[in-house]
């Protein structure tokens, strides 16, 4: 069985552990850096992108992410984890982890009463998959090497670059687990 952690300082932990065992992988749920080494693939869930920097910088995960990712282990962010993995960010000089090649812009839907659900095709996953999107983020551009997976009102929300896998919008809020199901695939190949 793959073991699917989910970073957990800060956002959206408990259900995104749920979707991850409604698909019948085991979630751990990630507090410290030496964790990573037992777990084949790691969630950055939704939440709030500045505090999680925050929260990273103070437990020391920046270099430890890093490092995960160059071994090659598949890494998803939905929402504010997106931010967190993207290489550049609109009215930012630093990312955060800078692995995706992916340029991406906060709260570009609005702000939390602007919250709404979206029926979205989603590039093999699903062709009518419920978004949910909470002051959520959007792709603006993205580098070569980068699939665009999904666009909503030309805006793209979400993308595959290898192991790193995106989305503006928030899978885990929802019964259905067919995006949660493609991250597990993702890591399950890279196991093999």
């Amino acid at each position: 069985m793959v073991k699917i952690g989910v970073l957990g300082l800060q956002g959206a932990v408990r259900e995104h552990v749920r979707s991850i065992e409604a698909c019948g992988a085991e979630a751990v749920v990630v507090k410290k850096v030496e964790q990573l080494a037992d777990i084949d693939g790691l969630i950055i869930p939704g939440g709030e992108s500045t505090t999680m920097r925050r929260l990273m910088d103070k437990y020391g995960f920046i270099e430890p992410l890093k490092q995960f990712a160059s071994e090659g282990k598949p890494m998803f962010g939905t929402c504010a984890g997106l931010i967190i993995l993207a290489k550049k960010i609109v009215g930012y000089d630093e990312p955060h982890l800078g692995l995706m090649d992916i340029t991406v812009e906060r709260n570009s839907f609005g702000r939390q009463r602007e919250s709404f659900e979206a029926s979205l095709a989603i590039k093999g996953v699903a062709d009518d998959f419920i978004g949910v999107f909470i002051r959520a983020p959007h792709i603006v551009s993205v580098g070569p090497d980068v699939d665009v997976l999904a666009t909503y009102e030309g805006r793209i929300v979400a993308a595959r670059q290898g192991q790193f896998l995106g989305c503006s919008f928030h899978p885990e809020l929802t019964d259905d687990h067919r995006m949660t199901q493609y991250f597990i695939h993702m890591v399950k190949e890279t196991k093999e």
